[in-house]
């Protein structure tokens, strides 16, 4: 049963994964756009990688009647390296729903640990959630919040990421882009800017993917605005045989240019609802916002909350936390 969730919950980042109208010249087919914009994903990732920024997820488990039953709130300081996202984190504040009560916690969940400390009958670590000693079928069940809000929240912030985003919530990269057909629905005015607006969906019918539309800066080819969907519904026959289902799952991500020209994806939200095994649904919402860039002008990794500047050029300290 708690497989079958953290399952649904996997699935939402495996991918389910507009401007007045310029004068001169003629606008671009959607294709030599979005070839642009792969290309300068490419050259991003680099460039992102003398920044340091911070990161402050939200993400909400309740039931359909609103009663939350597990929060967490999250700050990490994260570093972008070459092949992926160094983060670390600064602080955690989480409440999840337990017999009648909210139970508060402030450091991450380790069932390994918390599983050894009981067989040794050692108290688990403080702050972190307690399982039970004894489990009934209903505690096992309010214990899958938890796991289903940090399994989000892992997959959110993924570290194998280049820019501390989920790399399966981003579908126009170089790799992605050729099982993609693309469509310029228009020119208009977005967050200020210029931008295309481009339609995108898989090429395959049957591909569980992303569809959505993208709003291109029609000066410099980046994303501004990415609004998501699933492209179609879970097979009937899995939310038969399961009864498993992820209805309204889509999201839209915001990015914004810094003083130098690197872009960055600024914020993340989408809210949709789980339904697993029939009986359990679960309305789940989630936000991410990335502040106070700083660029270091070197190679920066994280060890243990110390900056490493990895050239001759010292980086300046970094914040220490986001405000809630």
């Amino acid at each position: 049963m708690r497989s079958l969730l953290l399952a649904a919950a996997v699935v939402v980042f495996a991918g389910p994964t507009m401007v007045a109208q310029s004068a001169t010249p003629a606008a671009p087919t959607a294709e030599e756009i979005m070839a642009k914009v792969a290309a300068n994903q490419d050259r991003t990732e680099a460039a992102r990688t003398h920044y340091v920024y911070l990161q402050h997820i939200r993400i909400t488990s309740r039931k359909p009647g609103g009663k939350v039953m597990c929060e967490e709130i999250t700050d990490s300081r994260v570093s972008p390296q070459q092949k992926s996202s160094q983060q670390k984190f600064l602080s955690l504040d989480g409440r999840y729903w337990q017999k009648g009560r909210y139970v508060h916690y402030t450091t991450l969940q380790d069932h390994d640990a918390a599983a050894s400390a009981q067989a040794k009958d050692e108290a688990p670590k403080d702050g972190a959630p307690k399982d039970k000693e004894v489990k009934t079928e209903k505690d096992d069940l309010e214990g899958l919040d938890i796991d289903l809000v940090e399994n989000l929240r892992r997959n959110l912030a993924d570290d194998t990421s280049k820019d501390g985003l989920g790399k399966g919530l981003f579908p126009l990269t170089t790799e992605k882009q050729s099982q993609y057909l693309f469509t310029l629905e228009g020119q208009q005015k977005m967050n200020g800017r210029d931008v295309y607006r481009v339609s995108f969906r898989p090429k395959d019918k049957n591909d569980f993917d992303w569809k959505g539309e993208a709003f291109i800066d029609v000066h410099e080819f980046e994303p501004v605005v990415v609004y998501t969907e699933m492209s179609r519904k879970i097979p009937l026959a899995v939310r038969t045989l399961l009864g498993t289902n992820l209805p309204g799952l889509g999201f839209s991500v915001t990015y914004d240019r810094e003083p130098d020209g690197v872009w960055f994806p600024v914020s993340f939200g989408t809210e949709f609802r789980i339904r697993v095994l029939f009986f359990i649904a679960r309305d789940v919402s989630m936000s991410l916002a990335n502040t106070s860039f700083e660029k270091t002008h070197a190679d920066v990794r994280i060890l243990d909350g110390v900056k490493v500047v990895d050239s001759a050029s010292p980086a300046s300290t970094a914040p220490e936390a986001a405000s809630h």
